[in-house]
């Protein structure tokens, strides 16, 4: 999976570290993942399209490929955020997450195939991915997920730039990818 990362170490709008804020508020009540992806959710939510959340730099996308602009790590490893910026048609591989993600559409939509993985034993000797959804999130859309059981594969299918805004539980600026594999295996439709 090709993205150019981009890493914005401090908060530069006011609303960008409110944002940070109300993320770290909901992810230190250490609670389950399911429920903290929920909290953090709503804490994006309102965010989401709102002018001067992010700048212009942190909207700048690669000719070839989709762009990850880190814009914060939590010192504790305990969450990223993250700006995705995809130009029209731009995608990701069909992979799955090192944890939990809360995602929101900042600009534009994405478009994501959901999959779920159909082992050997049970697909005749070779295991391979059976399509389970098809869904477009619109501007202002917020759906989390965690592992096990979140393998995607996610693109601009609009005609314009697209922006998404991910918080994933783990220090991406240290990971360098919420990417935990990349699936090339047979998949049904």
């Amino acid at each position: 999976m090709t993205a150019t990362t981009t890493e914005t170490p401090t908060p530069t709008t006011e609303r960008l570290r409110a944002l940070i804020a109300d993320v770290r508020e909901a992810v230190g009540r250490g609670l389950p993942p399911d429920v903290t992806a929920y909290l953090v959710g709503e804490k994006l939510a309102p965010h989401l399209g709102a002018e001067g959340l992010l700048t212009p730099a942190q909207c700048e996308p690669d000719p070839a490929h989709y762009r990850q602009h880190v814009l914060h790590a939590e010192g504790d490893g305990s969450f990223s955020l993250v700006a995705l910026v995809w130009l029209p048609g731009q995608g990701t591989a069909v992979h799955d997450h090192v944890s939990w993600c809360v995602t929101g559409v900042h600009q534009g939509e994405e478009h994501e195939r959901r999959y779920r993985l159909l082992p050997a034993e049970a697909a005749g000797g070779s295991a391979r991915l059976v399509a389970t959804e098809d869904v477009v999130n619109p501007l202002g859309s917020v759906c989390g997920f965690a592992p096990p059981g979140d393998i995607h594969r996610v693109w601009n299918g609009c005609d314009g730039l697209a922006v998404s805004l991910h918080v994933y539980g783990a220090d991406i600026s240290r990971l360098g990818s919420s990417v935990r594999r990349v699936y090339d295996l047979p998949a049904d439709a």
